[in-house]
């Protein structure tokens, strides 16, 4: 038996382990496929220094056989940061996670959520909803490989399951395999006749079924996902869960991820989006020193200042400038000197 394993009994955990447990999750942000890369989240982590961070999602097999500086670096700065992991092959995955494991990452996230045509013909993502003894076996060989939580993001059920039973008969198989830590995306995925997009947008949502899953199995740490648009949302989901995570507002609106330490876990400052750009700046000119081509890295601040006069302006010299060969910092500096420009003629236009 391997000595690095430890014991996988919840039941077990102190009360002081289970409160650091549920606030190590209390706020996050999504894996977004395309999005989510280290750049992005070296962005958002200079707006928040307590949100959990997350891959996109990983399948084992390009975590065993791909490019790993290039799919899975990232920077110690980003901590505390999960790696998510598609795939249904126990011991790929299990030699994945250790990987994972291996190469600093604090968490292993297992996808059960994702319900694109390409997941699905991988028999990964959402269509394991229909499956909970195999997803069960998949977290009992990830959990027994690796020391860090095993997670599980999932949604209610897909197309025809009932997401009362859906549900409960997935966690509470994981949780016989020995998982703690549930993030569930409050909408069933329909795998057929619904894309991917239409999936995040179209089934509706139920928050109290995932308010219900906290109340019925309240050892567990569960971590709503969903439709939630900003803080105040957040705040309010808080009353009934341990956990909330963002996903599209984060993203297309990163600013608001400022203020997330303060409201969310009552620690430190508010972040202004011009203070996130000057912590982000090091690794942008470090990364262009590396030969990473400068809309890499600007695609993922366009909406930091949405809302705010000059907001365009600074989203259409990113998009265009930032995507000329041999752009740098100068096309930021630009950016946000249209912003202050804009700024003062709005401050001149409501005095005069």
């Amino acid at each position: 038996m391997d000595d690095r394993l430890p014991p996988k009994s919840t039941n077990c955990l102190k009360v002081s382990e289970k409160c650091e447990q549920f606030q190590a999750h209390r706020f996050s942000i999504a894996p977004m496929m395309d999005w989510t890369d280290r750049h992005c989240r070296r962005l958002h982590r200079a707006l928040t220094a307590r949100g959990r961070l997350y891959t996109e999602m990983l399948t084992a097999d390009a975590v065993i056989h791909g490019d790993r500086a290039r799919l899975l670096g990232f920077d110690p700065a980003e901590h505390p940061v999960a790696l998510q992991l598609g795939g249904s092959d126990p011991a790929k995955l299990a030699l994945a996670a250790r990987i994972g494991e291996d190469l600093g990452y604090d968490e292993i996230n297992l996808n059960v959520g994702c319900p694109s045509d390409r997941v699905q013909s991988g028999r990964f993502g959402a269509c394991l909803m229909a499956e909970p003894a195999l997803v069960a076996a998949c977290m009992a060989a990830i959990g027994q490989a690796v020391r860090v939580p095993a997670t599980v993001k999932c949604r209610i059920g897909v197309d025809d399951q009932d997401p009362d039973a859906a549900l409960f008969e997935l966690v509470d198989a994981c949780v016989a395999a020995g998982v703690s830590v549930f993030v569930v995306h409050a909408r069933k995925a329909w795998l057929k006749g619904l894309s991917p997009k239409q999936n995040r947008e179209v089934p509706p949502l139920d928050y109290p079924l995932v308010y219900r899953l906290k109340r019925a199995r309240p050892e567990l740490t569960v971590v709503i996902n969903g439709g939630i648009a900003d803080l105040d949302a957040a705040e309010a989901h808080l009353a009934h869960v341990d956990g909330v995570m963002l996903g599209r507002a984060a993203y297309h609106e990163p600013g608001l991820l400022g203020a997330a330490d303060r409201r969310l876990f009552g620690v430190g400052d508010d972040v202004a989006p011009e203070a996130a750009v000057a912590r982000y700046l090091p690794h942008v000119r470090a990364e262009l020193a590396r030969g990473t081509h400068l809309a890499a890295m600007t695609r993922h601040m366009l909406g930091l200042f949405h809302g705010r006069p000059g907001a365009r302006t600074w989203r259409r010299i990113l998009t265009v400038e930032g995507a000329k060969p041999g752009g740098g910092v100068e096309v930021i500096e630009r950016g946000l000197a249209a912003l202050h420009e804009a700024a003062e003629r709005r401050l001149e236009t409501e005095a005069a």
